[in-house]
């Protein structure tokens, strides 16, 4: 039996309903990670016609969280970031996204300055989805025609992050989008 996007949606509501941790938002990554599965899903939303750019295809108006598509015609990388007050889960339907954990070495007492390192890397192929917690620093490289899913427990349009330069060891928080 197939599964559905307003599946998706009353699953994911009604996991951060239960708990609004870690474990929450787990149970919503492995949805994801379900509905990554089903090639109809997949073919509407992230499929050969779909447009370019990123459209926000649902807003929860419960518990805030919201769900995005991002279509990618040239591959592209980002910088060190957060997501501010918020946690977001990635998962990939087309091509592939290398995620980049780092680690922040310094206290975060000095206003516009951070010292990061890169933690570890990992590699989101079709039908996979990570969860990044609030507060981890990350960065993402997409292939040539990367199609992602990305869920966030907010519209990060209204919130402050965080954009890190490992080179000059600087951090810029603003609303960045």
């Amino acid at each position: 039996m197939a599964y559905t996007l307003e599946e998706f949606y009353a699953d994911a509501r009604n996991a951060l309903r239960e708990d609004t941790g870690s474990a929450g938002r787990e149970a919503v990554r492995a949805k994801l990670e379900k509905l990554l599965r089903e090639e109809a899903f997949v073919a509407e939303y992230c499929g050969p016609d779909a447009k370019p750019g990123i459209q926000t295809i649902y807003r929860c108006p419960e518990t805030g969280f919201n769900v995005l598509v991002h279509i990618y015609e040239k591959g592209k990388s980002g910088p060190p970031h957060d997501h501010g007050k918020s946690w977001a889960i990635y998962g990939q339907a087309v091509g592939k996204t290398v995620m980049t954990l780092w680690k922040r070495l310094d206290d975060g007492s000095d206003s516009g300055r951070a010292n990061i390192e890169k933690e570890r890397s990992f590699e989101l192929g079709p039908g996979m989805a990570g969860k990044f917690e609030t507060g981890d620093i990350h960065s993402i490289e997409i292939s040539d025609g990367s199609k992602f899913v990305r869920v966030t427990g907010t519209d990060l349009g209204t919130i402050d992050t965080a954009v890190f330069n490992p080179q000059t060891k600087t951090v810029a928080v603003g609303n960045r989008l």
